[in-house]
């Protein structure tokens, strides 16, 4: 079996023995079974987590999150559901919050949070920037929208961490396309620059699609492009990206690029110099924090600009 199972509903059916249940497969929850050697994401581990609660419980957080089919989701983190068990086994994180049905649609037969439901889940419970590059790729892979997680945080208007989930909704951009995007879009916006668009179109003379950026501000003509290491495994790739970058300065943008080795200082003094150029510096406005600083993930305290690398679903 390659997908998780009830171990006593298949020694009942007669689909398994005693001994094939031991032998052949592995118990990641009590009672739940998946065939030894097989490698859970995070889809499959909520189906063993609803299973574990008898099929009673709703999927909720990042197990609704990868359900959905938001990518960046970690496959090794603990499912989350809304359950009134509280003694959840190691790797389940139960919650016991109202809900509403009206928060609840079936997914793949599972009782799943639906979207804005699953956004608010994640703004309260996370640190600002995980909620919102989580959220990102939500949006990004559903019809989320943005009012209708506004108008559940406030049905549930004295809910814990309801004020940071405020913040975090209000920043949420569906054109990331990673985690890294999100965490550079917010970056620019701690810095003080005006909110970037995202998945700017750029158009040759002829009316052709010469590239689109990551983000950037039309008015000003300066864009910002993270380049993750995929762009470097491969020479074509690698050149593909040199014709684009020139034909985008040919065309009149400054396209600033940014890697993983780059340094918070490094970026934004290579923005502030964008704008500089342009004659725009007074559109820069002065720092902000987005949310009080115990509320900030630790990578960032440590001055180091993206996250940890997590697996996706």
């Amino acid at each position: 079996m390659g997908v998780p199972f009830i171990g006593s509903e298949a020694l009942a059916s007669g689909r398994s023995t005693r001994h094939q249940l031991r032998s052949r497969h592995v118990a990641i929850y009590p009672d739940v079974y998946v065939a030894a050697g097989t490698r859970l994401t995070a889809s499959s581990r909520a189906t063993a987590a609803w299973l574990w609660t008898g099929r009673n419980g709703v999927l909720a957080g990042r197990s609704a999150a990868a359900l959905h089919g938001a990518k960046w989701v970690n496959d090794d983190a603990p499912a989350q559901l809304l359950h009134r068990n509280r003694r959840a086994p190691s790797g389940i994180d139960a919650w016991f919050d109202r809900f509403e049905d009206d928060e609840v649609q079936i997914v793949h037969g599972m009782p799943v949070t639906t979207p804005a439901r699953t956004a608010l889940d994640l703004a309260c419970r996370l640190p600002v920037d995980d909620a919102v590059a989580a959220i990102d790729a939500l949006a990004r892979a559903t019809k989320l929208k943005i009012a209708d997680a506004d108008a559940l945080a406030r049905r549930y208007r004295g809910r814990r961490g309801i004020r940071r989930a405020r913040v975090a909704l209000d920043l949420v951009d569906p054109g990331a396309e990673s985690p890294q995007e999100t965490r550079l879009r917010l970056l620019y916006i701690r810095a003080g620059f005006p909110r970037p668009e995202t998945q700017i179109p750029v158009y040759d003379e002829y009316d052709q699609l010469v590239a689109v950026l990551d983000m950037g501000w039309r008015r000003v003509m300066v864009g910002a492009d993270y380049e993750g290491e995929h762009h470097r495994l491969t020479r074509r790739q690698f050149n593909r990206d040199i014709r684009r970058f020139d034909a985008v300065t040919e065309l009149g943008w400054t396209d600033v690029r940014v890697t993983v080795e780059d340094t918070e200082g490094v970026i934004i003094d290579g923005t502030r110099r964008a704008f500089e150029r342009r004659g725009a510096l007074a559109l820069i406005g002065h720092p902000v924090d987005l949310y009080p600083a115990p509320n900030v993930p630790s990578w960032r305290a440590s001055g180091q600009f993206f996250a940890p690398r997590s697996r996706s679903a």
